[in-house]
């Protein structure tokens, strides 16, 4: 028989991963841009054990358009941020936020007749 390990008053409880203010404040700078073109609408964050997701949305009932997520665990290997795409491809990914955001940033520039 089997008896999970009982945690005291003392333990911490299990980490979760967020993203620090000056994140939220570039990611958030380019979420401003985003609506301001009437591209995107809401968003929601999600900071969960292993990651933390900000998901970006046209409309509050549809799929992400795009999420912005932090792996720490990926720090030393690929780059801890990534940008996913609506159907789960890996548009970018790297070390940077500010040059991983760049992917998305190229939405912005249009062509003025």
């Amino acid at each position: 028989m089997h008896i999970p390990p009982t945690t005291t008053p003392f333990e911490r409880p299990p980490e979760q991963v967020a993203f620090h203010r000056t994140e939220l404040s570039l990611i958030l700078s380019l979420y401003g841009r985003m609506v301001a073109a009437g591209e995107w609408r809401d968003y929601g964050i999600s900071c969960l054990r292993e990651f933390a997701v900000f998901s970006v949305f046209r409309r509050t009932a549809e799929v992400p358009l795009y999420r912005i997520e932090k792996r720490p665990k990926l720090r030393a290997k690929q780059g801890m941020y990534s940008v996913v795409g609506p159907a789960g491809q890996v548009l970018r990914r790297g070390h940077d936020l500010k040059s991983v955001l760049r992917v998305l940033e190229r939405k912005l520039i249009r062509a003025v007749d």
